[in-house]
């Protein structure tokens, strides 16, 4: 038997709806309950499909910035959604706040890095990951970073530069390199996929290369990992439905978000044929097909050439999400003055 595939999820803004851009909101978000709790459009049916098309050869986990007091009431969420886990990595906030470290509260590469390269420590190396973030925070860059740490792609003085610039503390340091220590290399990382829940500009990733991929709904995931061999084409079918009945997206919504993936190359063409032929195998309507193929074929347009993968600059990009950051921060602060 193949190693498992490894899928490992963010939680807030990835797969749940969360709002922690105001105090206000982050204590309500701490206080819902499980079935108060809102999932992005598709992400509970992507899981459950991925899960069902790996015919029980995939591990699901899930590393997140919430808070472990948040454990219980993640879990039954994730339990009411139907979703079986393989792992659950929280962030220890009561410890940043016993110890004064009011910048871990919020920072993700002194908590997301470890996390991720310590729970590969007790992967099997066979096994493939494909990883989902968002633009809230810096998982593009956590999950680039990661993958090509774990090939030795990324030079000690690269690394050490983007610990200081994102202020890591000792104890933070010393679990990243005691995991790399352990770690034979490997190039596991497939796809990271990152949905925009700001609606960040699909350009500002293009310097993480393919490998990384914005997508602006979960239908859009559906099609790139139907590319990637990870769902059947009976999954992609299943969850545009569930978008269609469950979140009221229009049958014009998805074509344009088909459409898009098309036009920025994140899918291309032969790929988007063999879903049509294999949908119609499973009974899809033929005129929803057709609809579909009419749509590639009239959109007319040159995909951009493939790119290939390279190694980010690390340092130049997190100086660059600094910066975006602050004037983000500064913007929210002029509006509320106006209000």
């Amino acid at each position: 038997m193949s190693a498992p595939h490894i899928y490992r999820w963010d939680l807030d803004k990835t797969y749940l709806q969360t709002d922690f851009d105001s105090l206000g909101a982050l204590l309500r978000t701490a206080f819902q309950r499980a079935a108060d709790k809102e999932n992005v459009p598709g992400s509970a049916e992507l899981l459950r499909a991925l899960r069902a098309d790996s015919a029980g050869n995939a591990l699901i986990y899930f590393v997140s910035g919430s808070p472990r007091q948040m454990r219980q009431v993640l879990s039954e969420k994730l339990r009411l959604d139907g979703i079986h886990f393989d792992g659950f990595i929280l962030k220890d906030n009561l410890r940043n706040l016993l110890k004064g470290r009011f910048k871990a509260l919020k920072e993700q590469v002194g908590y997301k890095l470890p996390a991720l390269l310590q729970a590969r420590v007790d992967a099997d190396v066979r096994s493939g990951e494909t990883l989902f973030g968002d633009d809230a925070e810096r998982d593009a860059l956590v999950y680039s970073l990661y993958a090509d740490l774990l090939a030795q792609r990324v030079s000690p003085e690269t690394l050490e530069s983007v610990l200081d610039l994102s202020g890591v503390y000792p104890d933070g340091r010393e679990a990243i390199h005691s995991a790399l220590d352990r770690l034979p290399q490997c190039d596991p990382v497939e796809r990271v996929i990152i949905h925009l829940d700001r609606r960040s500009p699909p350009i500002r990733f293009e310097a993480y290369g393919p490998r990384v991929v914005p997508v602006y709904n979960y239908f859009q995931a559906a099609l790139v990992l139907f590319q990637d061999g990870r769902l059947e084409a009976q999954g992609v079918g299943r969850l545009a439905t569930a978008l269609r009945d469950r979140y009221r997206f229009t049958l014009p919504m998805l074509l344009r978000s088909f459409q898009d993936t098309l036009r920025r190359g994140i899918v291309d063409y032969d790929a988007a044929a063999r879903l049509g032929r294999q949908a119609e195998s499973v009974g899809v309507s033929g005129e929803i097909i057709e609809l579909f193929a009419r749509e590639a074929r009239e959109v007319n347009m040159v995909a951009p050439p493939r790119r290939a993968q390279q190694v980010p600059d690390y340092p130049k990009l997190l100086q660059r999400e600094i910066q975006r950051h602050a004037i983000e921060k500064a913007r929210r602060k002029s509006r509320k003055r106006w209000l």
